[in-house]
């Protein structure tokens, strides 16, 4: 099976400046052309975490969806993150996994932060979703599913999580304790994208973007800078490692309903 080579973009957002957040993201990505598999970028990347949906939304055939799919094309790779997508009258905080052919998957967050009131001006999603890329199964997740263990549980449909994020540095330490314990939990890497600097709303964002392996260890996290993470997957040492620690065999069976 081949590797992955993933990069993540941590970046401080400019709060509600699309054009400005884009043609940041964009200088970012070009020079990743044919280095990389998969781009991550932040929750809400294209505005920051704004509750503002009704003013900031876009349909599924808006600019920010043309961008994704210049910037996939012209990457040679898949580019993933949410923005705030309206389709049918309702608000969405949707994440949008663009491959470079065009075509795409969405997944639209689950739990919203209620803390925030995010489950007010948005509709939470009711499906999960798998995506098929390079021959690995992924699972796209955003921000406060971190911390829902059974959305993200491993029936061995998937072999790499990725959680992307607007992560307030005042739980930090959650934030890191939750990645680890998700890839202990399910036997994937796990990867989490988090934003840096100072929100609209004065929060403060530390980054701690990460990427830890199959069994729980940190093979890398950056703090406080704005800096794009490589790495490259192993998915042989993945599976060897489960073969030989068959934990998610032993599961229990349940059924989730939504």
């Amino acid at each position: 099976m081949n590797n992955l080579r993933i990069s993540l973009l941590q970046a401080a957002l400019h709060w509600e400046q699309k054009q400005a957040n884009l043609d940041a993201f964009a200088a970012r990505i070009e020079p990743l052309a044919g280095k990389t598999d998969l781009i991550l970028l932040p929750e809400m990347f294209n505005t920051g975490f704004s509750m503002s949906a009704a003013s900031l939304a876009e349909p599924m055939d808006g600019p920010t969806m043309s961008w994704l799919s210049r910037q996939a094309a012209r990457a040679g790779a898949a580019v993933a993150g949410s923005f705030i997508a309206e389709e049918n009258g309702s608000f969405f905080n949707r994440l949008v996994f663009m491959r470079p052919d065009g075509r795409f998957y969405a997944y639209d967050k689950r739990h919203l932060f209620t803390l925030a009131g995010e489950h007010e001006p948005f509709t939470a999603g009711e499906n999960r979703t798998i995506v098929e890329w390079k021959g690995w199964r992924i699972l796209p997740q955003i921000c406060y599913d971190l911390r829902f263990p059974v959305w993200s549980r491993n029936t061995d449909d998937y072999d790499l999580a990725f959680y992307v994020a607007n992560w307030p540095d005042r739980r930090s330490h959650h934030w890191r304790t939750l990645l680890t314990a998700r890839a202990i939990e399910n036997q994937v890497y796990t990867l989490g994208l988090n934003i840096v600097g100072k929100d609209g709303n004065g929060l403060d964002y530390a980054g701690d973007s990460a990427v830890t392996d199959y069994s729980g260890q940190t093979l890398t996290r950056v703090s406080h800078l704005e800096e794009t993470i490589q790495a490259t997957l192993d998915y042989d040492q993945q599976q060897a490692y489960r073969k030989r620690l068959a934990f998610l065999a032993d599961q229990d069976e349940f059924v989730i309903n939504v």
